[in-house]
């Protein structure tokens, strides 16, 4: 008899995590972007890729677009293609953080004109959604300041919700503004959206359909992300997730890699606040694959929170809530830690096979000869990705 109880296998098969575009395109560090064959070079061949991880993995329904890196003449074309390959299109990401003219700020800058090309960008990208089905907009700010008195930091809060409200204005039916926080870079005495309290406050401004995106790297060394996470869904303001892992700083690395424990307590907290399965809180990935081959890093990442979730839903709630009231701390932690260290990789490889899925992902990609295909179709041309 499977580990995983019938309750488990429902909430698993109802899962889905969303995937970045970007990741299939090529990126590196300040230093060096690498290039790698087979590398996608429009958003028709990233989205090829993403339905491949999808059609080995059965976790990945949806693909999120960057704007401007993902234009294209016709989203309806785009929108056909993507369906035809078993996928849709998410999430629309702006982009305010490679124009010249935003060195200094694009939403919080003084310049008027400036601010209005960065408020124009936004209202293209709710456009975009229009054409493409997409329900949110997610916006990143690489905005702030470098050095103490360079700039008034109260005066960019008040610009920067200004903005924001014009943006939310423009949202039709059920879209919604998920705004993304990070603690530091490229601006490093201070950043306009630095943390969980920043984003909730500005978006509490706004409107029921203005949330907050957590990205699970963009915290400062020793944060108790699980907290926010429980914080969040308490005040009904967590939009989205961008999953992704971190050993110092914002690395983008696979999720899981760095702190696997990290990742089971954040979904544990995502299954005791009603989190899981809510279409109200999306699962998406957030990560650059500069050294690794991209196709199976997207692949081992939905697995490590398949296999988390599962590990997750594993806990006696019972047990654990009896040892909470009777204060027995280690007894709590014991059955916490029990769900933990379970092994569920043969049980879900035998959940995988019951649904015509392959029991091994990764081995499937590796035998399907698609990277092989790839790397030999996709010569000349220009690799997408991120200059540096």
């Amino acid at each position: 008899m499977s580990i995983l109880s019938a309750d488990i296998q429902s909430q698993l098969e109802q899962q889905g995590i969303e995937l970045p575009s970007w990741a299939f395109g090529n990126s590196g560090t300040r230093f060096r972007v690498w290039t790698t064959g087979g590398t996608p070079r429009d958003p028709f061949e990233k989205i090829a890729d993403a339905a491949e991880v999808n059609r080995v993995t059965g976790l990945a329904p949806s693909v999120a677009l960057h704007i401007p890196w993902d234009k294209v003449d016709s989203y309806d074309d785009l929108r056909k293609h993507a369906e035809d390959l078993g996928v849709q299109l998410g999430t629309i990401n702006s982009n305010t953080f490679q124009d010249e003219d935003y060195k200094f700020g694009a939403l919080t800058h003084e310049d008027d004109r400036i601010r209005r090309k960065a408020i124009d960008h936004h209202i293209e990208c709710v456009d975009v959604m229009d054409a493409t089905g997409s329900r949110d907009l997610k916006i990143w700010l690489a905005e702030g300041s470098n050095y103490p008195g360079q700039t008034d930091m109260r005066a960019r809060q008040d610009r920067l919700n200004d903005s924001l409200r014009e943006i939310y204005a423009r949202l039709t039916g059920e879209q919604r503004l998920v705004l993304e926080y990070k603690f530091f870079e490229p601006s490093f005495y201070h950043t306009d959206v630095p943390d969980w309290g920043t984003s909730y406050a500005q978006v509490a401004t706004l409107g029921d359909r203005a949330m907050v995106c957590l990205d699970t790297g963009h915290h400062a060394p020793g944060t108790n992300i699980e907290f926010i996470v429980m914080q969040l869904l308490r005040l009904g303001k967590l939009g989205s997730f961008d999953f992704n892992s971190r050993f110092y700083a914002d690395d983008d690395l696979i999720v899981g890699a760095a702190d696997p424990f990290q990742l089971f307590r954040i979904i544990v907290e995502v299954i005791r606040g009603g989190g899981l399965n809510n279409p109200d809180v999306a699962f998406m990935l957030d990560q650059c694959h500069n050294i690794e081959a991209k196709i199976p890093g997207q692949i081992r990442s939905v697995l490590n929170v398949q296999e988390m979730t599962a590990r997750a839903l594993l806990i006696d709630q019972s047990a654990l809530a009896a040892a909470q009231s009777a204060n027995d701390v280690l007894g709590a932690q014991a059955v916490f830690m029990d769900a933990f260290y379970t092994d569920v990789r043969p049980a879900l490889a035998e959940w995988r096979e019951s649904r015509g899925l392959p029991a091994d992902p990764m081995a499937a990609f590796a035998a399907s000869g698609y990277q092989q295909k790839i790397e030999a179709d996709r010569v000349g041309g220009v690799q997408a990705g991120w200059g540096a």
